[in-house]
């Protein structure tokens, strides 16, 4: 088998809150300064940090998680998004260790099956040579991992960087960055974690990240170990031939839909769909001739106003609905569908009304983890009965309106195992809270284009 050089570098921290994506954001942006072709990763199922990944970089992230997508596919699918590229950068997700259960798609677990090295963020606030036994904590915990070196972020003063870096040293430990508190680089943060970009004028606070990056971590030897990375196997071409279209599918794409995997998407466009995007928010009507809807995740709770307004493109996905026309909805889109939103203030906004159900803001986070979804009947996306793999991360919670018996799934949480049911399934309409991968369920991908291809066949015979 064919080998091939991906220089890269696994980010990961000691926890989460640590400073990662800030670190990630302001690497990414010094790089491109260095004006060096960069391919962004996040580990694990997030979608906003890839957000500011791709302000800083110019290119979509992917994200690398074991649970959505077969391990057997996170190499490939690296290899196919990285090459062509100086270097690949890959944030983690909260501590080095911390994943699923049984470490299922932790740092550490992508880090080995990429074979990459990894840098580790720590937190020095209120700490000083405990910052070393931490660190060295981490690097003996899994002598798999390629412990490259330490990035030590959040320190008060030269003393104290002094104390620090004098006790990482003594224990071995190369330090690749001192970095100092400067609340101005804070990102905006909400009920979901970071603010999307989209919402916000983010690109200063990125090109400040850059400017100090580049002043207080050694780009030059961060660089030269990103180059020693072992080589891996070459990408095998994708065996679906880039078909000519042969359906439509319009994805809802602006400032409130915005959680996609482009290589969930890109599955898609691989299987003979065209992926046409709309605008919920200040488009008038779905896009002209489309043979399906996708409205993915995001933040409908933070637009109910305009979206309530929107009359006509409410009226024009209603009718699609009525038509029969293949809808999926994901978590922000499941919302969109009700009959109302409740915002976290308690007022009720009008929405599509696709859905009997009504879906009200809390305080408190309903459900965040990686979940199994059964099938309790056949619907877009698979027979009844059989299983996917997804995960949920939401503060609404959907409050049906009657009883009935369009329940989409069995949820069950892997953490847990406590399981219920959810989402709502009905003619061509499959909406739920479930978040997936279409890279890990491309069966899935494939029977969705086919019931998209069947509505576009019965349409241009009428």
């Amino acid at each position: 088998m064919n080998q091939i050089s991906i220089p890269r570098l696994v980010i990961a921290g000691t926890h989460s809150g640590v400073g990662k994506t800030t670190i990630v954001t302001g690497l990414l942006a010094a790089l491109r300064q260095r004006n060096l072709q960069i391919q962004s990763y996040k580990i694990g199922p997030d979608y906003i940090d890839p957000g500011y990944h791709r302000l800083a970089s110019g290119k979509p992230a992917h994200n690398l998680d074991t649970w959505l997508v077969p391990e057997e596919k996170i190499v490939p699918l690296f290899t196919k998004t990285a090459r062509g590229n100086d270097i690949a950068l890959i944030e983690g997700v909260m501590g080095l260790y911390d994943g699923g259960r049984s470490g299922v798609s932790s740092t550490a677990a992508i880090a080995k099956l990429l074979q990459a090295p990894v840098v580790l963020v720590v937190d020095a606030k209120s700490m000083g040579e405990s910052v070393a036994a931490t660190v060295l904590g981490y690097k003996l915990y899994d002598p798999g991992i390629q412990f490259a070196g330490v990035i030590v972020n959040r320190l008060g003063s030269d003393t104290h960087r002094e104390i620090v870096c004098d006790a990482l040293q003594r224990q071995g430990i190369r330090v690749l960055g001192c970095l100092f508190r400067n609340d101005a680089l804070m990102m905006p943060e909400r009920h979901l974690g970071l603010t999307p970009v989209t919402e916000h004028a983010a690109d200063e606070t990125i090109a400040a990240m850059g400017r100090q990056i580049s002043q207080q971590v050694d780009m030059k030897q961060l660089i030269d170990i990103a180059r020693q990375a072992v080589w891996l196997p070459e990408p095998v071409p994708s065996r679906h031939n880039q078909l000519t279209p042969k359906v439509r599918i319009g994805v809802a794409q602006d400032d409130v839909f915005s959680f996609y995997y482009p290589e969930s998407l890109e599955v898609l466009a691989a299987l003979g769909a065209e992926l046409v995007p709309f605008s919920p928010l200040s488009g008038r009507l779905i896009p002209p001739d489309v043979d399906g809807l996708i409205l993915g995740g995001g933040f409908p709770e933070m637009f109910v106003q305009q979206l309530s307004q929107n009359q006509s493109m409410k009226e024009s996905i209603l009718q699609a609905y009525g038509n029969n026309m293949p809808i999926l909805a994901e978590c922000g889109g499941l919302m969109y569908l009700a009959r109302q939103i409740i915002d976290f203030n308690g007022q009720a906004f009008d929405m599509v009304g696709a859905i009997p159900a009504v879906c009200k803001m809390e305080k408190k986070l309903q459900t965040v983890g990686y979940v199994e979804a059964t099938a309790l009947s056949d619907n877009l996306l698979c027979p009844g009965g059989d299983i996917l793999r997804g995960h949920e991360f939401h503060f609404s919670r959907m409050i049906a309106e009657q009883a009935h018996d369009s329940w989409a799934f069995q949820i069950k949480k892997m953490r847990t195992g406590i399981a219920y049911p959810a989402g709502f399934v009905k003619k061509n309409l499959l909406a739920s809270y479930l978040h997936l991968h279409f890279a890990g369920n491309e069966k899935a991908a494939k029977r969705l284009v086919e019931k998209c291809a069947h509505y576009r066949s019965v349409r241009l015979q009428q």
